[in-house]
């Protein structure tokens, strides 16, 4: 157990984390050391969401996996050669939202990582490790402030989660669907199928994402790098848009991924994912107007694959 600097707010005093087992009594210690900083409850709420989204980037595309993570949802997210050029690319993909984020690592922070990250404006960083010097060199952001977590990255946490709103205590089995080639890529319903493996492996990527995205979401991905991710929002084309409204900032505007956490209700989610540079697209499928959809998909001669997995996240 550890106590919080607060809660959500300032003025929420008493917070604290505990790490509890399925029966919801306090279990052993934590999976993660503080080693510097003292962490509030939001620090916290993204590093935990953070961690399991990095973890099964790396594992699932055997790549370094990097987050940029703000209110609970990730500004950015991707892959690359070595753990600095996956930050770089994660908080790349939208700055301006990345202003003071919380930072995931999958693998080691060396000091060329921890270089960086010491020029940018950010409140803490979780990873399994951390070279010596690079933990010296992070320890002296914000005034010997910065929080830096260590994770256990062999834990696994229990089958069944349990959260408490408004006194009301909800459980449910946790989400570990696998998501990857054979899950989500095998139903393509489009008349093109030509899809390079490079673009199956940015699909990944978003759906992965998205994964720890709060819901409704939509991201668009390009070249290992999540470019535009719209969270959170009431209307599904509001994510589309507000997504691609990101993505269209960057360069690269052309065979665009793009996943969604559930079906697309309406064809004007395609239209306009078609002037962003959307080509691939990755989403549950199951609406009533379906047909108009795969109608869509087809005039702008994208690839479309029908999941049959809902991502919703809450």
């Amino acid at each position: 157990m550890i106590n919080l600097k607060y809660g959500c707010n300032p003025h929420q005093t008493s917070a604290l984390v505990r790490r509890v087992n399925v029966l919801g009594r306090v279990g052993p210690s934590l999976p993660f050391t503080v080693l510097n900083g003292q962490p509030g409850y939001i620090n916290l709420m993204d590093a935990l969401n953070a961690w399991p989204l990095v973890k099964e980037l790396d594992a699932t595309l055997g790549a370094p996996a990097a987050t940029s993570f703000k209110h609970v949802s990730p500004a950015g997210a991707a892959v690359g050669k070595t753990i600095t050029d996956a930050y770089k690319k994660a908080r790349g993909a939208d700055p301006k939202s990345s202003f003071g984020d919380f930072i995931a690592l999958s693998q080691k922070v060396d000091l060329e990582c921890a270089k960086y990250i010491k020029t940018v404006v950010s409140d803490g960083i979780v990873a399994p490790a951390y070279d010596e010097d690079a933990l010296e060199l992070l320890k002296q952001k914000k005034s010997g402030k910065y929080i830096i977590l260590a994770m256990d990255p062999g834990y696994q946490p229990p089958s069944i989660e349990t959260r408490e709103i408004y006194g009301v205590t909800f459980s449910q089995q946790r989400n570990t669907i696998k998501l990857d080639r054979e899950s989500l890529l095998t139903n393509i319903v489009t008349e093109n199928e030509d899809i390079p493996e490079k673009d199956k492996n940015d699909l990944i990527l978003a759906a992965i994402t998205l994964k720890y995205t709060q819901s409704n979401s939509v991201g668009y991905a390009v070249d290992g790098q999540m470019i535009g991710i719209g969270a959170g929002q009431q209307s599904r084309i509001d994510c589309t848009k507000l997504a691609g409204n990101k993505a269209i900032q960057h360069s690269t505007t052309n065979n665009v991924s793009l996943a969604s956490d559930a079906f697309f209700p309406f064809r004007d989610n395609i239209d306009y994912a078609a002037t962003c540079g959307v080509k691939y697209i990755v989403q549950t499928g199951g609406s009533i107007r379906d047909e108009e959809v795969i109608k869509a998909a087809n005039e702008h001669n994208m690839v479309m694959f029908f999941s049959g997995i809902r991502l919703f996240h809450h």
